[in-house]
């Protein structure tokens, strides 16, 4: 029998503390830390069917995505948005499912582009021909390409969804011809399903002006069958790709930053590694998750939200909202990936496709 997916849903989730009205200080959480990044998943459905994400023996045919009506609109979104740059946000991610299976996007960046916060999206690259230019005129300003394989059975194998990687190459030419210039590729590193592809993937991005990141496979949700023994470590990833080609360590551009920057020695561009279950990065993380329904949650391994679309459809001021937000962050005190244990790690977790990645 298929897997019941854990998903945070309305009838499930708490309103959020309203503590007092925030007073205009400094936004800090109870670990000190500043909220910098938000990521607003804009679409829980994919056209992908990704092993560590959807797989499709819970995500299939049948699978009950979330009706129109209850995902938030981009007017909600934007005003979401606007009232977190008040709050300090720098940077703001879209993120889904694959965010450009929502209709028209292009209209909502040019809603959030004038907000001044850095614009960014992660896509699985799959329409980036047709939409790449599109978004870049409407104001985007950075894009991410998943990309787990150059290999076609390995990436068939990843995606389950039978789709070639000659189009998501086709779509990251694009972007950079629209004018997307580094587009950066993620890949998430499987043991015993693409690792053995980690040298050539940095093979074949050095030199290209784009820059490829390594994931550690990471027990999101509570469908992807999560296994330690399935992970291979940052370290290793830089072992191999340093004895093809040298390495040396390069700074953060900002404090927070997920990527721990690696250049090659050559001066062929740089790496990034996300070590987010061997090498925590807990204590500097600066980011809340905006859900498609609007639920708001403070770790991409959180087991509950707090609701915010309630508070803007029942009519809340950009005060009410301000300070709901604010007392959420205030009371937060996530480090799932610093005690992480067998044992927690077999917590049921919201899915990524509902909470952004």
């Amino acid at each position: 029998m298929p897997q019941k997916v854990i998903s945070i849903r309305p009838e499930s989730r708490t309103p959020g503390p309203k503590g007092p009205r925030y007073d205009g200080g400094p936004l800090a959480d109870k670990l000190g830390r500043s909220l910098r990044d938000l990521r607003i998943s804009v679409t829980d459905r994919c056209n992908f069917r990704c092993v560590y994400c959807m797989p499709r023996e819970v995500f299939g045919n049948d699978y009950k995505f979330l009706p129109h009506a209850a995902i938030l609109s981009f007017e909600e979104i934007a005003r979401l948005a606007a009232v977190f740059v008040g709050l300090g946000v720098k940077k703001i991610r879209l993120t889904g499912g694959e965010p450009l299976l929502r209709k028209d996007l292009p209209r909502l960046i040019e809603m959030l582009a004038p907000l001044g916060a850095d614009l960014t999206l992660t896509t699985n690259g799959s329409t980036l021909v047709k939409h790449a230019r599109a978004l870049k005129d409407a104001g985007l300003e950075r894009l991410t390409v998943s990309l787990d394989s150059l290999d076609e059975a390995t990436f068939r194998a990843m995606n389950d969804a039978d789709f070639p990687v000659a189009k998501v190459l086709g779509g990251i030419a694009a972007a950079a011809a629209a004018g997307f210039s580094p587009v950066k590729i993620n890949m998430v590193v499987k043991r015993g399903v693409n690792d053995h592809q980690v040298v050539e993937a940095a093979r074949y991005w050095r030199d290209s002006g784009h820059i490829l990141r390594f994931i550690e496979y990471m027990d999101v949700g509570s469908t992807n069958g999560w296994r330690m023994d399935d992970v291979i470590p940052s370290a290793e990833v830089l072992r191999r790709i340093g004895e093809a080609f040298p390495l040396e360590p390069a700074e953060a551009n900002y404090a927070g930053e997920v990527a721990a920057r690696w250049r090659y020695t050559d001066g062929a561009g740089e790496i990034g590694v996300i070590s987010s279950v061997t090498r925590a990065f807990c204590r500097d993380c600066n980011r809340m998750r905006l859900s498609t329904e609007g639920a708001l949650f403070t770790c991409l391994f959180a087991q509950q939200g707090h609701d915010l679309k309630a508070l803007l459809r029942e009519g809340g001021s950009d005060d009410d909202i301000r300070d709901r937000i604010a007392a959420v962050w205030r009371l937060r005190d996530d480090r799932y990936s610093e005690i992480r244990t067998a044992q927690t790690a077999r917590l049921p977790k919201v899915e990524m496709s509902y909470i952004g990645g």
